[in-house]
């Protein structure tokens, strides 16, 4: 019997490699740190986060049929993720990150998705085959997209009848990927969440606040946006009009992964009935806690 689930993340589930160091860093330093090794990418940030508040995500992922992904999908399951419908290639390695933080923020990070780039459309396969959906009968809840994904797949996604009943909650990887999402700005079901600089992306201009950010998504033809900026307020826009809040003052000891913590956090509280001032309120809760270094990993 299929396991019960409540939603899919599509994108990079891979390895996280974090060096961080207490004190600041400029570029070209060397200073002693602690380095982790811990499940990551955008769609396993975000599944990982779920589960945390108890609901039943399944990842949608290239694995390849190494070592390295037997320990990733072995600790994913652990955490409550639903990892059944993950594609494993016996071609392709296991993805990975690797990221330097310190206290004034992120220095520097590669990540290596080329694995779920080569696999393509084979990730999709249980939305398409009738394991999870089909054409016929399309996956009908919430998705959790990541912007990993190639620009062509991403476009596909955005005009194929399998998501024609999906909520899309869609997150760029990073600013250098947020170009990707252009096919999907216009989505009507769909929700993008961003950081000023990818909001600025996105419309080819830059902005001094999320609200000005959002507005401007809103008006190149977006469903709906949440845009953050760190520690100043936050946005969300939609036809019905701009929230804004400001995220709570916290010591940040971390950033890979907070505006992850961020999205989830958000679907969850809206999935629970919360309305957009609380789900708003509630990510950005969420999201302190997540950099402080409050929540676990």
């Amino acid at each position: 019997m299929e396991k019960e689930i409540d939603i899919l993340c599509v994108g990079s589930a891979l390895w996280d490699i974090i060096g961080r160091a207490s004190g600041p860093m400029r570029l070209g330093a060397d200073v002693p740190g602690r380095i982790t090794r811990v499940p990551g990418g955008v769609a396993m940030n975000i599944a990982m986060t779920l589960a945390r508040f108890g609901m039943r995500p399944a990842i949608l992922s290239a694995i390849g049929c190494d070592t390295q992904g037997d320990e990733l999908l072995a600790q994913a399951g652990r955490l409550g993720i639903n990892v059944d419908h993950a594609y494993r290639s016996i071609d392709l390695p296991t993805d990975r990150y690797m990221a330097v933080e310190a206290s004034n923020g992120l220095i520097a990070a590669i990540a290596d998705a080329h694995s779920l780039e080569a696999a393509g459309e084979k990730i999709l396969s249980a939305l398409q085959n009738g394991v999870l959906g089909s054409k016929d009968a399309p996956w009908a809840g919430p998705v959790a997209l990541d912007g990993n994904l190639t620009t062509d797949l991403l476009a596909h996604i955005a005009s194929s009848g399998v998501f024609a009943n999906a909520d899309l909650r869609i997150a760029p990887a990073s600013p250098g990927k947020a170009e990707r999402l252009l096919p999907l700005l216009k989505a009507p079901h769909a929700t993008l969440y961003l950081n000023l600089e990818e909001a600025g992306i996105l419309c080819q201009s830059s902005f001094d606040t999320a609200p000005q950010a959002a507005e401007a998504l809103l008006a190149r033809g977006a469903n709906r946006v949440l845009v953050t900026n760190g520690g100043r307020p936050a946005a969300d826009g939609s036809p019905e009009g701009i929230l804004t809040a400001h995220p709570p003052e916290v010591l940040v000891s971390r950033v890979t992964g907070a505006g992850d913590t961020f999205m989830a956090a958000h679907l969850v509280a809206e999935y629970r009935g919360a309305d957009r001032k609380a789900a708003l309120g509630a990510a950005l809760e969420a999201a302190a806690r997540y950099v402080s270094g409050d929540i676990s990993t």
